[in-house]
């Protein structure tokens, strides 16, 4: 694309800025292309199959939570999704206002809001998730079967790490203390 830096370019850079800093490069590197290599699928989805049926990434990913898992709960949704449940509000209105997903209050806590298909989301996954697949094939194109499984176990490797380990070592980095509220980035005026 016009105006983006090669991975090659950006890698080049990388290790000119870093010159003599004692650091894991491996690990850099890995962690540098799982972002990048995310970064890249999920554009290419949004801009081709997605593209198709209006939806953003967000968006698919929240009727896939919900066709697989079936009803379910805001709060687990959100976390399958891997989004605030403030985010998952904002998302779930603009899918039902589409008739794509349907919102009911929890029959026994009027706290809770529960999340299913509607009949029009459950066709519209079963029309778009073989497309969605296509690419997922197309974007993996450069691998065989074999190493797409490697790298998917690699890649649960990684998850299974932060998912196990990663509350101890947040703990341990912060000496025990909560870590401070996400800030939108914006300086407090004054």
């Amino acid at each position: 694309m016009p105006g983006q830096r090669s991975i090659t370019e950006a890698e080049k850079l990388a290790a000119a800025k870093l010159g003599g800093i004692p650091i894991r490069r491996d690990q850099m590197a890995a962690v540098a292309n799982i972002y990048r290599a995310a970064s890249a699928v999920r554009q290419h989805l949004e801009n081709s199959v997605l593209r198709s049926s209006d939806l953003t990434w967000t968006a698919f990913v929240v009727l896939w939570v919900v066709w697989v898992w079936g009803e379910s709960e805001t709060r687990h949704v959100a976390e399958e999704a891997g989004i605030s449940k403030g985010t998952l509000t904002g998302v779930s209105r603009t899918l039902e206002s589409r008739g794509l997903l349907r919102r009911a209050g929890h029959p026994s806590d009027g706290r809770l809001v529960l999340l299913s298909l509607t009949d029009e989301g459950e066709r519209l996954m079963r029309r778009l998730f073989p497309e969605f697949n296509e690419e997922e094939a197309f974007v993996t194109g450069q691998l065989t079967d074999e190493e797409c499984r490697n790298l998917a176990e690699g890649l649960r490797s990684v998850v299974l790490q932060v998912e196990e380990n990663g509350e101890e070592r947040r703990q341990s980095l912060l000496n025990g203390a909560e870590p401070a509220p996400r800030r939108s980035g914006r300086r407090p005026k004054g």
